[in-house]
Order: structure tokens, then sequence, then C-alpha cells
């Protein structure tokens, strides 16, 4: 077991292992109830056997994305399957947990709701072995693609999220509500950072490590991503209405402002 794995705070979970670690690095996918979506993006990334472990993080989904018999014939090294408390930022950190513990030297991270481009991988694990520590995706550099992107989204981003993000990180990003970004395992373990605490529980911790991670002298960068939301029907995301929005921006604020620093 990782050293200090005890101290971490980490919600309960079950761990279905398929076949044991093969790679230096893993790809993580937290996912709720994102079904054939799911299925889809995952035969997309078969061609990353042997090149990237695939471990699928659930939030006890009612369809087939937490079903360890349907997962078990795609290529996904295992799934874990959270039974304690909290949603994005817990997933996340169970996800940590294990992959810390299993050996993984870092970690690439990408939304399981089929709107990413999954090509872009690769690319996320060379800027890992090129010695980058936080990777961001991004469909606003050159090189990265969007489409059907929602006005809200596009210009929430552009006037609000990215420029506070920025501000509070002394590293300028682009594209910060992109779920698609790499860390390394140095950063994870730097007890200056400290991401398994309780208190990131929805979606507070992908805000503070885009903050923190920078601002303690680690090397980081954005690498272009496709993101491509459907032409018509519902949209793909757990974050909905006013309520929601107005949660995120709490929470962004208080990244900013540096409320989830280790004391």
């Amino acid at each position: 077991m990782e050293p200090n794995a005890q101290a971490r705070e980490v919600p309960s979970y079950e761990v279905h292992a398929f076949h044991p670690r093969q790679t230096k690095y893993a790809v993580v996918i937290p996912v709720l109830n994102e079904g054939d979506r799911l299925l889809g993006q995952l035969r997309r990334m078969e061609y990353l056997d042997g090149v990237a472990d695939v471990i699928v993080g659930d939030g006890l989904s009612q369809d087939t994305s937490g079903n360890p018999e349907v997962l078990e014939t795609y290529k996904v090294r295992a799934l874990l399957v959270k039974t304690g408390p909290g949603k994005l930022s817990a997933q996340l950190r169970m996800l940590f947990d294990f992959g810390l513990n299993e050996g993984y030297e870092g970690f690439v991270m990408i939304d399981g709701n089929g709107k990413d481009g999954v090509e872009a991988i690769p690319s996320f694990l060379q800027a890992l072995d090129d010695g980058f520590d936080y990777v961001q995706g991004s469909r606003y550099v050159p090189g990265g693609i969007e489409e059907n992107t929602p006005w809200e989204r596009k210009i929430g981003v552009a006037l609000l999220h990215a420029p506070l993000i920025s501000i509070g990180a002394r590293h300028r990003y682009t594209d910060t509500t992109n779920g698609f970004r790499a860390i390394s395992r140095r950063v994870l373990l730097d007890p200056k950072v400290n991401p398994f605490r309780d208190i990131f529980a929805t979606y507070n911790l992908h805000y503070y490590l885009s903050v923190r991670i920078p601002r303690l002298g680690y090397k980081v960068t954005e690498l272009p991503v496709r993101r491509v939301y459907p032409a018509g029907g519902p949209i793909p995301s757990k974050i909905g209405g006013w309520k929601s929005k107005l949660h995120i921006i709490r929470l962004l604020l208080e990244a900013v402002a540096g409320r989830y620093s280790p004391r």
C-alpha cells in the first residue's frame, strides 16, 4: 500500500478488477448513467490496449455504466463502484486512490459521455512523459475543435470561468470547464496539494487542482482536444438549472480565493 494511504479521505468503493496493471499510466473515467454513450466511447478507446489501462469509476448508475458483466467485455482494466457519499470529486478521489495504490505514474481524466475526442489521449500521455504534471485539454487553443457548444457555456467559460481560474492560478487557461486532463503521481502525493479530502465532493476538485498546481510551480500546459455536443436533443451534462449554476459559481470563487489550500 502507498505510504500514508490510510490518511486519505476517500469514499468507500467496490473494486471489480478484470486483469492486472499492464501499463505505466491509466485513463480514468468517472461516470453516472451514461449508458450507450459510455459503451460507444469505450469502443473508440480500444486502441489504447497495451498503451494505457482504462479504469471506470461509477457513481452508482442505474444503467450499464456500473455493470461489471457488461464492462468486462470491453477493454477495461477495472471498474470501481462508489458506495460512499459524494459526486464527481468523490469519484475522482476514488479513482486516484485506487490508481496510486496500483502503482500508476500518472492519469488521464476524461468524461464518459462520448463528447470528447479520445484520439487525443496519447498526446496527454506524452506530456506526462515529457515531465508535465498537469495538462488541461482545450477546444480553444490551435488544433482544438468544438462543435455545437451551447452558447451559455461558451460565454461562461470565456468571460467568467477561465479568467477567474487563470487569475487564481497565475497561469493562463482557455477551457477550464473541460474535464479532459492529465495529472502526475507526484502532484497527487504532494501534501501541499492533498486532494484526498472530503471537502472535495461535487465539482470543486477540478477547480482546486487547476488553481493550486501551477501556484506550487509544477509544469502545466494546455493541449488541443475535440469536444462535440449533440446537434439536437438533450445535452449530456450533470449540471442543469440555476441552482446548480450558482453552486458552480460558489465553488469557483472558493477555489480562486484559496479556500481549499491545505492549512
